[in-house]
């Protein structure tokens, strides 16, 4: 049986799908020695190069969470000093699911998951993820409904979430996609500017007590919560 290429090296731990279409894009994919193409399906048989080095489908299957500070960038580039490549465990290899802005700070889940990352990002599947937000001026009744009800920017629409305002200028916001930059850009289409921005949870992963810039493995418990919400064996 074969399987669409950007998904086969997704599931072998290298990247999520998403950066492994980008390599594909980038040219820096061969299949049997030959440039990849996005319609490739493979098999185990098949090999696969990414920047000249043989795709090692054997990877054990590991997961940390991180609290990344204000200045970390999750673009993975080794030529970029703020990059979260130089914060990553290098073996066996991980990568962060998803995006946390370099100005936000807080839980970033880091894995070699492929099948993982794909579906908690994806906006099909609706999976949570809370933040503490504080703005620049007080916030009000009408904020607030407008963001649970969805805000209008650009070209998008935002779905329905939770909000819980905290004090005078701070608020929880829950929401079940992960548009680029999207708690700013909903406060800013409010006429609002984010201060400060944490994400304090995904699923059912807390940041808790987790320092700054530190970064610890799954204990057993979260990761059967996590790949049972996922419907992951």
């Amino acid at each position: 049986m074969t399987t669409r290429l950007a998904k086969y090296i997704a599931e072998a731990g290298y990247c999520s799908r998403r950066g492994a279409s980008r390599l594909i894009d980038a040219d820096r994919v061969t299949v049997n020695n030959r440039p990849a193409n996005h319609i490739d399906h493979v098999t185990d048989q098949d090999q696969i190069h990414i920047d000249g080095e043989l795709l090692n489908i054997d990877a054990e299957r590991v997961y940390w969470l991180y609290n990344k500070p204000v200045g970390i960038d999750c673009v993975c580039k080794t030529d970029d000093k703020s990059s979260i490549i130089h914060k990553l465990p290098t073996s066996p290899r991980a990568f962060p699911v998803g995006r946390l802005d370099k100005d936000s700070h807080g839980l970033l889940l880091l894995t070699n998951d492929g099948e993982l990352c794909h579906r908690l990002i994806h906006p099909d599947f609706f999976h949570e993820k809370e933040y503490q937000v504080t703005v620049d001026k007080p916030v009000t009744p009408t904020f607030i409904e407008t963001m649970v009800t969805g805000v209008q920017y650009r070209d998008v629409k935002t779905r329905p979430c939770k909000v819980e305002q905290t004090a005078t200028n701070t608020f929880f916001i829950t929401l079940t996609e992960g548009k680029n930059r999207q708690i700013r850009r909903m406060c800013k289409a409010l006429g609002y500017m984010v201060v400060d921005l944490q994400r304090l949870r995904i699923l059912n992963l807390l940041l808790s007590d987790l320092g700054t810039d530190q970064i610890r493995p799954l204990t057993t418990s979260e990761q059967s919560i996590l790949l049972s919400s996922l419907q992951l064996p």
